[in-house]
């Protein structure tokens, strides 16, 4: 097993950091396309690069650690296995012509009417809801859950954007009233595929994770570096730099985690449940942790809406509440390892 990336895939985190470096108003989705990496695990055949998760976790981590506010994990990690359904929908995610989020929950009912599938119901805490182009949506139909496809046209189906703690990535209520759908996986492919998806997200948040605490730790060192009290830098006294020293080390243990999860799930490995929800349950609460030390050492300066911190801080909280507390994955590795 090689423990360490290929010089190409460090030249893509070293072109991915460059350029959102550059782009702190935000990339748009389709220069994300141009740049090739909404298609990186996208087969060669529909537009994408062919890649594996391995290089979609390089950006993952690169667009954590720039904040970047636009529907790539919604698409990438939450849309993209059940839209592989449909060939010509990869091409079109590939392109950027076609952005995605997933609509979970069972609230939804699937009922056919000759040759359309009819959707009703209402699902909360859509990632994105109000920023794409389609909602893969888990809904029940005649045989069990399966996978439809909702396309947005005319404000259908209707979505209530709501206030949430981070601005960057706001969730959703959609309510979905007789509005048409694509099959696009009937049970019982579909539980496959929403198990898959589920192992992605959580390991694509805990890349996210780790990009937000490494950059709160940057600023957090470069403010102890610099902020002079009592004729010597904060770093020197011990209250300050042992906060720091915290953050680095479980910076690093949530960054090995979260690299375990991407190997398990770009091979496929028996093991990539339990590593994607123990690398999201340890990064998400390192990243709070990570932000919310590097708020003490700012100061008062650290809590202000003019210095960055404060939305790296929502983002943290943001990744921590995503699918269940870390408390609840916690026992959930407890059951898979010790069973009973």
């Amino acid at each position: 097993m090689d423990f360490s990336f290929s010089p190409e895939q460090d030249q893509l985190r070293a072109h991915a950091r460059s350029f959102l470096e550059k782009r702190r108003d935000g990339a748009s989705w389709p220069e994300l396309a141009r740049l090739g990496w909404t298609g990186a695990s996208i087969p060669e055949a529909q537009g994408g690069a062919g890649l594996s998760f391995i290089e979609e976790a390089i950006v993952f981590e690169e667009l954590g650690r720039a904040l970047y506010a636009g529907p790539f994990f919604s698409t990438v990690a939450l849309a993209l296995p059940a839209l592989a359904c449909a060939p010509e929908l990869l091409a079109k995610v590939a392109s950027g012509a076609l952005t995605a989020t997933l609509a979970a929950g069972t609230a939804v009912e699937a009922r056919r009417v000759g040759d359309r599938w009819l959707l009703r119901g209402e699902t909360g805490l859509v990632p994105d809801a109000g920023a794409v182009d389609a909602l893969v949506v888990h809904a029940r139909g005649p045989d069990g859950i399966g996978l439809y496809l909702a396309e947005r046209q005319d404000a259908r189906p209707h979505v209530k954007v709501l206030d949430t703690v981070d601005a960057t990535r706001r969730l959703g209520r959609v309510i979905f009233e007789d509005d048409d759908a694509r099959l696009l996986a009937a049970p019982p492919a579909a539980a496959k595929i929403i198990a898959s998806t589920r192992r992605r997200a959580l390991a694509a948040l805990a890349l996210e994770a780790v990009g937000v605490a490494s950059h709160a730790l940057e600023l957090g060192v470069e403010h102890a570096k610099g902020r002079v009290q009592f004729g010597r830098p904060i770093g020197a006294y011990q209250a300050v730099s042992h906060k720091l020293a915290d953050t680095y080390v479980e910076t690093e243990l949530a960054r090995s985690l979260a690299y375990w999860a991407a190997w398990c799930i770009a091979e496929d490995d028996g093991q990539a449940e339990l590593a994607a929800v123990a690398a999201k349950a340890y990064a998400a609460e390192a990243a709070v942790a990570a932000c919310e030390r590097a708020i003490q050492v700012h100061g008062g300066m650290g809590f202000t809406w003019d210095h960055p911190l404060h939305r790296y801080y929502k983002r943290a909280l943001w990744i921590e509440a995503f699918d269940r507390s870390g408390a609840a994955h916690r026992a959930e590795i407890a059951q898979a390892v010790l069973g009973g």
